[in-house]
């Protein structure tokens, strides 16, 4: 019946969670996150070409500053399409006066534009404030906790708290991974995190099924060879899923431009700690917090 023994490895899964975990805690100590504009504010530069022009050509040249990771979005005469417009919006880091000017000045050697071209020069503040931030982290705590109340009713409270366990993991990881990385923060990121919630709280719920399925039908096997049946039933699923999943964020990743590498790279490290937690750590959690009742049964009944 059983083949690959997960739960005999859960020291060894939760001293790796441990040690990134704790890595992650002190880079997030000393270096914090790299937050984007989206947070911190930056320079809007809007720009009058006077022709349509290839996002490329505008990135070209703002990769001679450093600022090839610029916003870049092309606007114009009313019923052109987005790419198709005379005129261009930078959003960039927050730019001194002469740095500005420097960037201008590249742009009007290129196209030839003149002051009148220039449409809006300005530092701006961040589009997610505080209010913003605040709202974002009401709507998790309630889906957090709808989320215990749906596991709750349907399988049981420990189910629960340990798929909730294993989603603040995964939320760790991917912080550290940020915060070692250096990996830039914006809007996006929220998304991902969305997205990365439901993608791990899915497989962990396919694993407990067949837990609670199994616990039905194989009464005379022990907890822990149930899990570990449990897991070797889903864990190809699991792992065809992610790996298929992986393939196309990885084509993404490459092909998909530089804006978009920073929203990718966080899904790339979700689907990997998601499909690793509900694994490794969701229901080695219940094993353990079962482990953890029976011994408390035993010595109550010694006692």
């Amino acid at each position: 019946m059983l083949k690959f023994q997960v739960i005999n490895y859960r020291k060894h899964a939760a001293i790796l969670s441990l040690l990134i975990i704790v890595i992650g805690i002190i880079s997030l100590a000393i270096n914090g996150l790299n937050l984007g504009i989206d947070f911190t504010g930056g320079t809007v530069l809007h720009l009058r070409l006077g022709e349509t022009f290839e996002e490329s050509e505008v990135r070209d040249i703002l990769a001679e500053f450093g600022l090839e990771g610029s916003f870049i979005q092309s606007v114009g005469d009313e019923g052109l399409t987005q790419g198709e417009g005379d005129e261009v919006v930078i959003r960039t880091v927050s730019l001194k006066e002469e740095e500005r000017q420097e960037i201008i000045g590249a742009f009007q050697e290129r196209w030839s534009i003149t002051d009148d071209d220039i449409i809006r020069v300005e530092n701006v503040g961040g589009v997610i404030g505080e209010e913003l931030t605040r709202s974002a982290f009401w709507a998790l705590l309630i889906a957090t906790l709808g989320m215990i109340a749906y596991i709750t009713i349907r399988f049981e409270f420990k189910f629960a708290i340990s798929a909730i366990a294993a989603l603040v993991h995964d939320l760790i990881i991917l912080l550290a991974v940020f915060s070692l990385f250096r990996i830039e923060i914006n809007s996006p990121f929220v998304a991902a995190i969305l997205t990365i919630f439901g993608y791990s709280i899915n497989d962990t719920i396919v694993v407990f099924d067949r837990i609670r399925e199994n616990l039905k039908e194989m009464k005379k096997y022990g907890y822990r060879d149930i899990v570990n049946h449990s897991i070797n039933q889903t864990i190809v699923r699991s792992i065809n899923t992610s790996v298929t999943t992986l393939l196309v964020l990885s084509a993404l990743y490459i092909f998909g431009g530089i804006p978009l590498r920073p929203f990718i790279a966080a899904l790339l490290v979700g689907v990997i700690s998601g499909t690793y937690s509900s694994l490794f750590v969701a229901s080695p959690l219940w094993v353990t917090w079962k482990d953890w009742e029976q011994s408390k049964r035993r010595k109550t009944k010694e006692a």
